[in-house]
């Protein structure tokens, strides 16, 4: 990306499915649907949306080889889309003791997005 005009930032959890493909996708949610960019189009090679480049970085807790990347990719309608994904976020305990799982806590999984878009 040459020219980087907007970031925003989310977070997404997963309460209890230990998740960290529904914390990422919650948080870039979380990242995009706080804005909006009416006049991108007119900053973008050629006045097209599918000129746009987006970089998602993720800080992912634990769990990073199930994040299903293309469901992450799903949630940005436009454009090219790369996800970087880096150690962070949070697995903490939900409060929630599991007998059914060798008596251990269930954990919130806690994901950190950063959006960047340009082109």
């Amino acid at each position: 990306m040459n020219h980087l005009l907007f970031i925003e930032t989310g977070v997404g959890v997963d309460v209890h499915g230990q998740d960290v493909t529904t914390a990422a996708v919650r948080a870039v949610v979380d990242a995009i649907h706080k804005n909006s960019m009416p006049g991108i189009t007119d900053l973008l090679p050629d006045h097209d949306l599918n000129n746009m480049e987006v970089t998602i970085r993720l800080a992912v807790p634990l769990d990073k080889k199930s994040l299903d990347l293309d469901r992450v990719k799903a949630e940005i309608p436009y454009g090219t889309v790369t996800v970087i994904v880096m150690d962070g976020g949070m697995a903490t305990p939900s409060g929630i003791f599991l007998k059914d799982k060798n008596d251990k806590n269930d954990l919130m999984y806690i994901v950190n997005a950063s959006v960047e878009v340009g082109y």
